[in-house]
């Protein structure tokens, strides 16, 4: 039996945890073991590779705007092929140089296969034992499949293996309402597939403000369809090599056949857990499958860590490698650190481009009373810029506890909503969270950023909120 000081199920944030390890102890002896190509989900299949291939859908839909500023373009051509080999590309690289350096590191014996417990503090890999004084796990996720009748005898693609195609389906039907459904979507039609979104939620992207998902269902589908409130019951595949989707209407039970050359599932993620076995390590993990973890990110079992997709809080990178500087400071520097979740922000890389941090309105609303509550909301087409850029429909919106101007919550959809919200999410961090910084910093005009400005100097109470925006549409 091989012994280990460390153990790393995982190679993607869990190495920010080993790598300064390794640099103040020369003589630490560690095991990486990852059963997929090393670098973890969001090098590998989740959200740079993503952004690879929806970049040029992005330059693509800029394009096709053009007229409306008095520019006559053609695009000739869109070379799908090539779209995806630079995204492979560009990804096998870095894949290749993660592999290189856990090989030929003397102080890491790295496993590309699965991990199992079979006791405390003990792993089998390969057929081979091996024990660790401390174990970090940073298992990742795998993609959910919902038991959809015929669906495995009919073949799909997922988030994962759809970035091994090579040519362009000409009709896909993505099952799934959610931000890999909506980035998938705005990349496969701008690439010129037919594309059709079957999501079960009543609405689209329901995760986000309804105001947010009513503007992107509205303008995604000037490009591919959108159907909502759906159970997928049957796939099948029909003559002439195509596939037929069943779905059911789950108020009217109106039922509808859909034919595309293609299915993909974007269902979701869930937990790694039926592989790594960890209740034989001493790790109990919740009803879904996550592993549990204290506000310090340990596990049910001393000196075992668990973070990232593996605990199912928030499957982000930014996320997880958060976790991972907690984990440091609790297991490496032994202090007792406390991650903090109250702004978590995320980003839906579709068009238009969506942001978020913090509570939706009714959640603020729930939590402190709305006559505790104030919502600022500004247009982009109400700023310079945004006037330039033709950015019209598109919003900030922010959400206020009224006392201390303390900001809840920040919602944006239009271009560059992933840049504009940093400037929020920043605040959000500081000891009192006020929004005073943004209402006296002065901003640049005429810049985009305007428009998170002025949504915070046009703040009225919650109950007036909804009453304006009607009258303001």
């Amino acid at each position: 039996m091989k012994e280990y000081d460390v153990i790393a199920v995982g190679s993607g944030s869990a190495m920010n945890i080993v790598d300064p390890m390794l640099q103040k102890d020369q003589n630490l002896k560690v095991a990486v073991i990852d059963k997929d190509e090393p670098g973890g989900i969001c090098l590998t299949r989740g959200c740079i590779p993503s952004k690879l291939l929806i970049y040029p859908a992005d330059v693509l839909r800029t394009i096709q705007k053009a007229h409306e500023f008095g520019i006559t373009v053609e695009v000739k051509n869109v070379d799908f092929t090539q779209v995806m080999k630079r995204m492979r590309t560009i990804i096998d690289q870095d894949i290749s140089m993660i592999r290189e350096g856990l090989s030929s590191s003397p102080n890491i014996d790295y496993y590309p296969v699965p991990a199992r417990f079979v006791d405390k503090y003990m792993m089998e890999v390969k057929g081979e034992l091996i024990r660790g004084k401390m174990i970090f796990l940073c298992t990742g996720s795998k993609v959910t499949i919902p038991p959809i009748k015929g669906l495995s005898e009919t073949g799909f693609l997922t988030s994962d293996t759809i970035l091994h195609i090579t040519k362009l389906p000409s009709s896909i039907a993505i099952v799934g309402g959610g931000y890999i459904a909506a980035e998938y979507g705005h990349f496969l039609s701008s690439m010129g597939s037919q594309v059709t979104i079957i999501g079960r939620n009543k609405i689209f992207l329901p995760n986000e403000e309804p105001e947010v998902s009513e503007l992107a269902t509205r303008e995604l589908s000037k490009h591919l369809s959108i159907l909502t409130n759906q159970d997928v019951r049957e796939a099948k595949r029909i003559p002439e090599g195509k596939k037929q989707l069943l779905t059911v209407d789950r108020e009217s039970g109106q039922a509808t056949t859909i034919t595309v050359d293609e299915i993909m599932i974007a269902c979701g993620r869930g937990p790694n857990t039926d592989i790594l076995q960890p209740e034989k390590g001493g790790v109990k993990t919740n009803e879904k499958g996550w592993i549990i973890v204290n506000e310090h990110l340990e596990t049910t079992q001393p000196n075992v860590w668990a973070f990232g997709d593996a605990i199912g809080r928030y499957l982000f990178k930014h996320s997880a490698n958060e976790e991972s500087l907690i984990v440091y400071q609790n297991a490496v520097a032994k202090r007792r650190a406390v991650m903090d979740y109250h702004a978590i922000p995320h980003a839906v890389f579709t068009n238009p481009e969506i942001a978020s941090v913090g509570l939706k309105e009714k959640e603020a609303i729930d939590k402190h009373g709305e006559d505790n509550i104030l919502i600022g909301f500004y247009r982009y087409e109400n700023t310079a810029k945004g006037q330039a850029m033709n950015a019209n429909r598109y919003f900030v919106k922010v959400i206020l506890e009224r006392l201390r101007l303390k900001i809840l919550g920040a919602h944006i959809i239009g271009p560059h909503a992933s840049i504009l919200i940093q400037e929020i999410i920043n605040l959000m961090y500081t000891s009192d969270q006020t929004a005073r910084p943004m209402l006296d910093a002065m901003h640049i005009h005429p810049a985009l950023n305007e428009v998170v400005q002025r949504a915070f100097n046009s703040l009225i109470p919650a109950n007036q909120y909804h009453h304006e925006l009607t009258q303001d549409t």
